[in-house]
């Protein structure tokens, strides 16, 4: 319809108007009461063609069909201002949806921040506790090279406190055996009980203990066998002696040569007990140093026992905390885990509002732009 032909506007024309005002507001209250959003969309939609046709030509054909037509004037203006009315209404409405989403989407916003703060924080104890744990882990793998280090020096320890033992029991036996009393068999004056050997063989005797003393340094155990062996071999050669010395000291007495016999005896006797003291201090002094040995190697075995016991406490230990900082963080994974799927799904709800947010808000726009051409035409 122009500018021109606005003079020529039958009643007609009017009524089309009119009814095409009346389907327009029917259909904006039946979108309005639609819950919808596209059905909303496309009353804004036609609403806003709608008010696109009442153009400038337009409402000036109807002012001036209105100025000869003043019946129909009232109707028009009516259904145009409820139309508005309702338009307005509903631009309310979709504000209070606009400010409701914007208030939601911060609390979301708020919320993402929260749990990201809480991931972030069990993030980093999970980081501290699995540096603990790898901690503990090497620790309790230093321990159990140490208890394993001291469980083999124990044995050790133990399996040669077992050969000392034995020895000792065997040398025991052995002196027993051949009748060797240490220490015991010297007489108040210095002199051995029923004992007579000859120079050359304290010379031999002595000679050995030297080459024994110089030879090379062995075990305790082979060189006190060696040692006791020796001892009684020169203990048998030297009784052999005695009892050829005291046939030979008989047959001189029968003979008339008593005297000589018993200086020449005397004689020998008085050279053969230093040597034979050595031999008894010697062997004195090696029963001492394996005694003493001995009770070292108790000593040192008790200890290294305390030393097991107190070790294997330690593992125990250290064991009873690994398997307490594994427990907790397969707890702290699971919870990790909890937390990303809650993150995840307020990721995609907050991604949802804003997607609903942006249309809302180019649907407010539109809205506002048909308003103000709205208002601007009136």
């Amino acid at each position: 319809m122009s500018v021109g032909s606005r003079g020529s506007l039958r009643p007609s024309d009017y009524n089309g108007f009119l009814g095409s005002s009346s389907r327009a507001s029917s259909r904006a209250s039946s979108a309005r009461a639609s819950p919808v959003v596209e059905e909303r969309s496309d009353f804004l939609e036609k609403g806003s063609r709608t008010a696109s046709t009442l153009s400038a030509a337009t409402l000036a054909s109807l002012g001036g069909g209105l100025s000869r037509r003043g019946s129909c004037d009232t109707s028009i203006s009516a259904d145009t201002e409820a139309s508005i009315r309702e338009m307005k209404d509903s631009l309310v409405e979709v504000e209070e949806k606009y400010r409701k989403a914007m208030v939601s989407n911060a609390q979301l916003d708020n919320e993402k921040t929260n749990l990201m703060y809480q991931v972030d924080t069990l993030r980093d104890t999970l980081m501290e506790l699995e540096e603990l744990l790898c901690e503990k882990h090497r620790e309790c793998e230093e321990k159990t090279k140490d208890f394993e280090r001291e469980h083999h020096a124990h044995n050790v320890l133990k399996f040669q406190f077992e050969e000392m033992k034995e020895t000792l029991k065997q040398s025991e036996e052995l002196r027993t055996k051949h009748g060797i009393i240490l220490g015991s068999e010297v007489t108040a004056n210095g002199e051995l009980a029923d004992r007579a050997i000859d120079g050359h063989a304290d010379a031999e005797t002595a000679s050995r203990l030297n080459q024994d003393s110089h030879t090379p340094t062995m075990s305790g155990d082979s060189m006190l066998e060696i040692r006791l062996r020796k001892l009684v071999e020169e203990r048998e050669s030297l009784l052999d002696q005695v009892r050829k010395y005291k046939a030979i000291a008989e047959q001189k007495q029968k003979n008339g040569t008593e005297e000589t016999g018993s200086t020449d005896e005397d004689d020998l006797q008085n050279g053969l007990d230093p040597h034979i003291l050595d031999l008894q201090r010697d062997a004195n002094r090696q029963i001492s140093d394996l005694k003493f040995k001995l009770v070292k190697s108790e000593q040192e075995v008790t200890a290294l026992e305390q030393n097991i016991i107190r070790l294997e406490g330690q593992v125990s230990r250290y064991k009873t905390s690994a398997e307490a900082a594994e427990k907790v963080e397969d707890e702290l994974k699971v919870e990790k885990r909890k937390l990303q799927r809650e993150l995840r799904s307020a990721l995609d709800r907050s991604d949802e509002l804003e997607a609903s947010n942006s249309h809302l808000t180019k649907r407010l726009e539109k809205m506002k732009a048909n308003r103000s051409a709205l208002l601007a035409q009136q």
